[in-house]
């Protein structure tokens, strides 16, 4: 409603204000547009100049070491190659004369074949196959038990060296110890953790020690004595239980002869088995 009060001149000027109007908060998002479209436009030239700039230096600016040899490679070439010893943490426990015989050439020489076999296999990293060449080795020096039959024997026991397999009739680990017969006679001495890979090794190669050894009377240890032990360690007395564990020992004895490779090199199975059983457990020569 009009002020009755306002004169005509009053009005006229109020109309004039309407049409000079900048249109209010329209007018400011329009230009706030115009701010973004304008700084947008400043970072994509910004981005060409410097892509040009990046094409540019990669085009004609050589780099210092363009075209020299890598500095691996060029140290490599002025150091003499050498093999990292095999070396399980675990070692510095073993004092005396057993560790000295595992620091030997012959030792290291032992234990480096045994983590070549196992790594050969494609079922265990090269760490791990270090830790249970040491383990096997270790034990096989203790017991006088030849490297190559633990191989074997963890092999045709459990290909696929699963530290926790379990087997139908309950035994364990990498040499497939039985808990009911052995922990109550070695938990004591050897530990009671048969998961571990060195527990379980310290109990396979004392039982195979206790297994393979010649007839009462006898000096000599024969290829009979040999499979008759590894035939005990399988638990195959009669043949009731497990079907065709009679052929127990030909399987350890093919895991040596085709992929103990390191271990055994050219060497038959009588060579690299049944002679240092020989030595190890009779104390003999071998070749007496």
């Amino acid at each position: 409603m009009a002020d009755p009060t306002e004169s005509a001149s009053d009005r006229r000027k109020r109309r004039d204000r309407r049409r000079d109007s900048t249109g209010g908060r329209r007018n400011v998002k329009h230009d706030e547009r115009k701010r973004v479209l304008r700084a947008l436009a400043r970072d994509a030239a910004a981005i060409v100049v410097l892509v040009s700039l990046i094409v540019f230096a990669v085009n004609h600016v050589q780099p210092i070491f363009a075209g020299s040899e890598p500095i691996a490679q060029s140290l490599a070439g002025r150091a003499p190659a050498t093999q990292p010893p095999v070396i399980a943490p675990e070692a510095a426990g073993d004092t005396g004369v057993l560790a000295e015989a595992l620091s030997s050439p012959r030792g290291l020489a032992d234990r480096k074949a045994f983590s070549e076999d196992l790594v050969r296999t494609g079922r265990m990293s090269q760490a791990r196959a270090d830790s249970i060449a040491y383990y096997a080795v270790r034990e096989a020096y203790l017991h006088g038990i030849p490297p190559a039959v633990i191989f074997g024997v963890m092999l045709t026991e459990n290909a696929r060296f699963i530290s926790s397999a379990l087997s139908n009739v309950g035994a364990v680990g990498l040499m497939q110890v039985y808990p009911k017969i052995w922990l109550k006679e070695l938990g004591d001495r050897l530990g009671t953790d048969l998961a571990s890979d060195s527990t379980n090794l310290k109990y396979g190669v004392y039982i195979l020690k206790e297994y393979i050894k010649p007839k009462k009377g006898e000096s000599d240890l024969t290829a009979s004595d040999v499979n008759k032990g590894l035939l005990r360690y399988n638990g195959c007395v009669r043949g009731t239980n497990t079907p065709n564990c009679k052929t127990y020992p030909s399987k350890v004895k093919k895991y040596v002869e085709k992929q103990a490779e390191s271990l055994c090199g050219d060497k038959s199975f009588y060579d690299c088995i049944a002679k240092p059983f020989m030595v190890g457990l009779l104390g003999k020569s071998a070749s007496d």
